[in-house]
């Protein structure tokens, strides 16, 4: 694995490949579990199959759309998406403009294909608010430019999505915002008043809701109802006990046959459990899990502070969506109906985590070891196939310079404000010298976001234990160094020592701690006189 990662476009193949394991075995899920549902509405076992292949091909074409965008028109389109898709959100409530299903009115229906604007919302968040928090990342950068105008339009977006109602989708709203503020650098203390007062308000909107009410209550084990709210998770739960640890096969659960409703839906992760078991399950909690790591590996390693934040939002609603789903399937949570990504039934959600997806393969291209090898001609197969385009290496835009031009300015002695003391960023390879308890606010230290934290450049090699730079070769190749391992002294591994191996005399300086797993010896020496035997490993 380690191998694998070396590679320069390795982040961006493991996102592509994840997404087509994701989509393909989401499709194969689908079809079994909505094929009795389908017969006994519509007479066909392929009806609810063909409307998501339709959306997973749209999903796919996006994909590659989100694959090819250039970083700064990404950034042009973030205000207008926002904008765009609030005012959907808006649309939908008029009645007679937006579809009313099961009490919700959720939906646009545009040529038999049901569209759900909440869905779209959640991407343009992702993008806008990184775009926004991305070019207001500062030293001294206040509470009020971090929070405005982010969390008003989130509280607007939220109102407009509780009115529809859907408190599922608020949810992973509010877990967008609080990611962006996360990554942002919001100070815990601040953050923590977020999380305290969203928690709140998601009880208050849980209880207040009648059926709501009672999946809390049952989940509680306030209400004991075979037949009343607690069915839906307590068949979930007989179909992973019925499913075992290999599964009763492909196709063949029990419970979609009208025993679990939204099998293929909300509760999908339990026909995986059913037909392929213990097995599948853990399968399918992997590829999240891998998932989750490629996406935090890919915002750890972009220089771009705007793709930094969209990367990580991206990777964390992903992950949140499918830990709450499988959560509340297996019974550790109470049912929210949050959609299972790319697995469950959905035409809107399917496509539009397909484009976050695209995105998310677009930074990895982006990173620096990419774009260099990218620069030299290494693009491997899938981008030849694809016939990529070369990605541009980072600028900062025009709007960080002007701010901070405006901040020297605004104070022209250049001195640090004994409020706001400067952030220093050590060598994260230097265990010694870098200091966990940074100035920065909030977690944004520990991944190196904000104007003043550029991308580390590349250090040279360190040794193991003091933490110098280690050189790549002596001066003279005749000459080695390695520490003694077998003196009577316990300090002598510790002391450097110098070996002439056949050279002309000529010695190359003395070096400290020169650690490294390849001066070891090769043998031990079977003199203990205080020397060691001059056949190293070289």
């Amino acid at each position: 694995m380690d191998a694998v990662l070396r590679r320069p476009l390795a982040s961006f193949h493991l996102i592509v490949t994840l997404t087509v394991i994701l989509t393909v075995f989401g499709l194969v899920m689908v079809l079994s579990a909505s094929s009795v549902e389908g017969y006994s509405k519509s007479g066909s076992a392929y009806g609810l199959f063909t409307t998501q292949v339709v959306f997973a091909i749209l999903g796919t074409v996006l994909f590659y759309v989100a694959l090819r965008i250039p970083v700064r028109f990404m950034r042009r389109l973030a205000v207008p998406s926002i904008f765009v898709t609030t005012l959907l959100l808006a649309l939908v409530l008029i009645p007679g403009v937006g579809t009313e299903s099961q009490g919700a009115q959720r939906w646009f229906v545009v040529g038999g294909l049901s569209i759900q604007p909440s869905e779209l919302v959640k991407l343009a968040l992702c993008v806008w608010g990184a775009h926004l928090l991305s070019a207001r990342l500062r030293d001294h950068a206040s509470l009020k430019e971090l929070l405005v105008p982010l969390v008003p339009v989130a509280m607007l977006i939220c109102t407009l999505i509780i009115l529809e109602p859907n408190l599922s989708t608020t949810i992973t709203i509010a877990i967008i915002v609080g990611t962006l503020l996360w990554f942002a650098g919001l100070h815990l203390k601040v953050f923590a008043i977020f999380v305290v007062s969203g928690a709140a308000m998601a009880i208050v909107l849980a209880m207040v809701e009648g059926y709501r009410s009672e999946r809390v209550q049952s989940f509680l084990g306030n209400i004991d109802d075979p037949q009343g709210a607690g069915y839906q998770a307590r068949q979930a739960r007989y179909a992973l006990a019925n499913g075992g640890l290999f599964g009763q096969g492909l196709g063949q659960s029990r419970a979609k046959w009208n025993y679990l409703p939204n099998a293929h839906n909300d509760f999908i992760f339990a026909i995986i459990g059913e037909e392929l078991g213990l097995l599948g399950g853990l399968l399918v909690i992997g590829l999240f899990v891998l998932l989750a790591f490629v996406g935090l590996r890919i915002a750890l390693r972009a220089v771009d502070p705007f793709l930094r934040m969209m990367t990580a939002t991206i990777t964390v609603l992903i992950s949140a969506q499918a830990l709450i789903n499988i959560g509340y399937v297996i019974g550790l949570l109470p049912v929210t109906g949050i959609q299972l990504p790319l697995l469950s039934a959905g035409g809107t959600s399917t496509f539009t985590v397909l484009v976050m997806l695209g995105l998310l393969a677009n930074a990895a291209r982006h990173e620096p070891e990419a774009v260099a090898a990218l620069a030299a001609g290494g693009d491997g197969r899938i981008g030849r196939f694809l016939r990529l385009p070369q990605p541009e290496s980072y600028a900062p835009p025009r709007v960080q310079a002007w701010r901070a031009r405006r901040d020297r300015l605004a104070d022209p002695s250049g001195l640090p404000s004994r409020t706001a003391p400067p952030r220093v960023r050590t060598a994260a390879t230097d265990p010694r010298t870098s200091d966990r308890r940074t100035a920065r606010r909030g977690p944004a230290a520990y991944f190196g976001f904000g104007a003043s934290a550029p991308h580390p450049e590349p250090t040279g090699r360190r040794g193991a234990r003091s933490g110098r730079s280690v050189p790549a070769r002596a001066e003279h190749p005749s000459t080695r160094y390695a520490p003694e391992w077998y003196g009577a002294d316990a300090h002598d591994a510790l002391r450097p020592r110098r070996y002439d191996t056949g050279g002309q005399g000529r010695s190359a300086p003395r070096v400290r701690y020169r650690t490294y797993p390849e001066a070891m010896p090769t043998a031990r020496a079977s003199r203990h006189d205080g020397t060691v035997s001059p056949r190293y490993r070289r």
